[in-house]
């Protein structure tokens, strides 16, 4: 079993200033009861962008086993925080699409006799982050405006396209080119939309300042799960971005499907490597 750094939180050095919390990527600290939590460490890429900014010193880094994620395990954690963490962290799952995680953690709850806020619950059921929203923009009902010449056409074809968000199932997948790139590569590479990602389906995703391992675990399930034709992942030319093929490549080996897989690098200068 791997182990990767998750971090934590010392509750009694803690004062509750929320330095900590615009420096947590995916909102995985929340300042809960007048103290900072650790509302899900599966989002916690444990990289520790939180960790300067605590005056009080009370946020380190620990390495401890964490795949595969296990949702009963975190439970186990949560529940001993109290209610209000245990609503933070339910929200925080649906939010981010985890319908499954989200079901586990509410049969957990169910079996140990806990209750949940079923008001609450009602109210934020169809609530789900509105930039999560799963969104086929090949469909178009409306007519569309005309492109200004001074305007690259746009070839974004779905939504979302951060990997931490897209649901395994999304329907745009169905018989899709899959274009995985590093995100820094939209803003070096000027003609991304025209030559890249034009008829794709994009999916974006940084190596390292994410879960490397749910990235691996995600992206497995979409190769596993859906018909796609062709897989071409672009990068960075940094080392850190390697990471990307690494990812992909794994969890095409571990789905078992045979599917075209294309490695494009992106200068710092914006220029065409491979």
């Amino acid at each position: 079993m791997a182990k990767r750094k998750i971090i934590k939180i010392e509750e009694a050095k803690c004062n509750g200033c929320g330095l900590c919390i615009p420096n947590c990527p995916e909102g995985a600290i929340q300042i809960i009861d007048g103290k900072a939590r650790l509302v899900s460490d599966l989002f916690c890429d444990g990289l520790g962008a939180c960790l300067g900014h605590c005056p009080q010193g009370a946020i380190s880094a620990e390495e401890r086993e964490a795949a595969p994620y296990d949702e009963i395990k975190v439970m186990e954690n949560i529940v001993k925080q109290g209610h209000n963490v245990i609503a933070a962290h339910l929200k925080h799952l649906l939010e981010h699409n985890e319908k499954t995680y989200l079901s586990q953690a509410k049969e957990y709850l169910k079996n140990k006799g806990i209750a949940v806020d079923i008001e609450q619950d009602k109210q934020t059921k169809n609530c789900a982050c509105p930039g999560s929203k799963v969104i086929d923009l090949k469909v178009n009902t409306q007519a569309p405006n005309a492109a200004s010449p001074k305007e690259i056409e746009p070839q974004l074809k779905n939504w979302p396209i951060q990997l931490m968000l897209v649901p395994e199932s999304a329907p745009y997948f169905k018989g899709a080119e899959l274009l995985i790139a590093a995100d820094c590569v939209p803003f070096s590479y000027p003609s991304f939309h025209e030559r890249l990602l034009k008829g794709k389906i994009l999916l974006v995703g940084c190596p390292k300042l994410d879960d490397a391992g749910y990235y691996q675990q995600k992206l497995t399930g979409i190769i596993k799960n859906n018909d796609l034709k062709s897989i071409t992942c672009v990068r960075m030319e940094v080392p850190c971005c390697f990471g990307l093929v690494k990812i992909i490549q794994e969890a095409l080996r571990l789905s078992g499907k045979d599917i075209a897989f294309k490695e494009i690098i992106v200068s710092i200068k914006g220029e065409l490597l491979k």
